[in-house]
C-alpha cells in the first residue's frame, strides 16, 4: 500500500488537532451570547449562583446536554488565566465555523470586508469585530498564522460580536486578496503615507464590494499586501505625530464607507 504524501498527514493532522481544540469564554456578555447561539458547540458551563442568577433566561434556553456547575467564587474551576475578569461565568466551547472566504464573501455591491495583516492582539481584534458589526461588515479575515485565534480575552473585548460576526482565518492573506479581486472587491489598504485620504477611497468604493486591509501596529502592511491593494489611503491627523491603533482606525475608516455609501444614497 503505497504511502500518503507528506502534505496530506500534515493536513490530516491539523484537521484533527482543530477539532479537538477548545476555548474557555469569560464573563457574563460573552458566556450569555454564546450560550443563545444555535452554532455554537457547548461544552462546559461553570458558573456561580450569583452569574446563574444573572445569566437567567439565556440558562433557562440552552437546551438539554449541559448542566451548569455550580461553583464557589473562591475556588473557581475553570482553567483561566489568573487575571481573567469572568464574573463568575465560564463556559468551553469549540470555535465557530463560519466556512468559506467565496462564501462569506458573496453579497450585494455594497458588501464590505475587514482583514488583517498580522494582527495578533486578541483585544485589538475584539475591538475590530465590534466595530465591524456596527458597520454592517460583511466578515473579518485574518491568516491562520501570526494572528489573534478564538480566545476569552477576544470574546471579551468584543461584548458578543463574537458570536455574531462571522471572523476568518485563512491559510494566506494574499491569496485571499487574490481571490476578493477575482470576484470584483476593490481593495483598500491603510497606510500612514498613503497618497489619498480614506475620505477619498471611501467615495472611489461606493457602488462595488471593498476590503479594507489594516497591518499591525508598528510593521504596518506587508510588502506583498501593499502590492495587492488597489489603493493605499491614510487617516488625515491634525497633527505632525498623530496615530491611532489598529482598531481605532478600523472604526474611522468603516465609518468612512457607510459615510460615503449614504451620501452616494441621498444624492441619487
Amino acid at each position: 500500500m503505497s504511502k500518503k504524501p507528506a502534505w496530506i498527514i500534515d493536513k490530516e493532522r491539523g484537521r484533527k488537532a482543530s477539532a479537538a481544540e477548545t476555548v474557555w469564554l469569560f464573563g457574563l456578555h460573552a458566556v450569555r451570547d454564546a450560550l443563545v447561539n444555535p452554532r455554537r458547540e457547548k461544552l462546559r458551563l461553570v458558573v456561580t449562583r450569583n452569574a446563574a442568577d444573572r445569566l437567567g433566561d439565556a440558562l433557562a434556553g440552552m437546551g438539554a446536554g449541559l448542566e451548569p456547575e455550580i461553583a464557589d467564587p473562591r475556588r473557581f474551576p475553570a482553567p483561566l488565566d489568573p487575571g481573567s475578569v469572568h464574573q463568575g461565568a465560564a463556559l468551553e466551547v469549540r470555535p465557530l465555523d463560519w466556512g468559506r472566504l467565496e462564501d462569506v464573501a458573496l453579497g450585494s455591491a455594497a458588501a464590505r470586508l475587514v482583514l488583517l495583516d498580522r494582527v495578533s492582539d486578541p483585544h485589538n481584534v475584539g475591538a475590530i469585530l465590534r466595530s465591524a458589526e456596527v458597520f454592517g461588515a460583511a466578515a473579518v479575515i485574518a491568516p491562520a498564522r501570526h494572528s489573534a485565534p478564538e480566545t476569552g480575552a477576544l470574546a471579551k473585548t468584543a461584548s458578543g460580536a463574537l458570536e455574531r460576526q462571522p471572523y476568518l482565518r485563512v491559510p494566506n492573506l494574499g491569496n485571499a486578496i487574490e481571490t476578493l479581486k477575482d470576484m470584483g472587491y476593490l481593495v483598500v489598504g491603510l497606510d500612514g503615507e498613503g497618497p489619498v485620504g480614506i475620505g477619498e477611497a471611501a467615495e472611489r468604493a461606493v457602488g462595488r464590494p471593498a476590503a479594507l486591509v489594516l497591518g499591525a501596529e508598528g510593521p504596518g502592511l506587508r510588502e506583498r499586501t501593499r502590492e495587492l491593494c488597489d489603493i493605499l489611503a491614510r487617516i488625515p491627523a491634525a497633527g505632525a505625530f498623530g496615530s491611532l491603533n489598529v482598531s481605532n482606525a478600523a472604526a474611522v475608516s468603516l465609518y468612512a464607507f457607510t459615510s460615503a455609501r449614504a451620501r452616494a444614497e441621498t444624492e441619487g
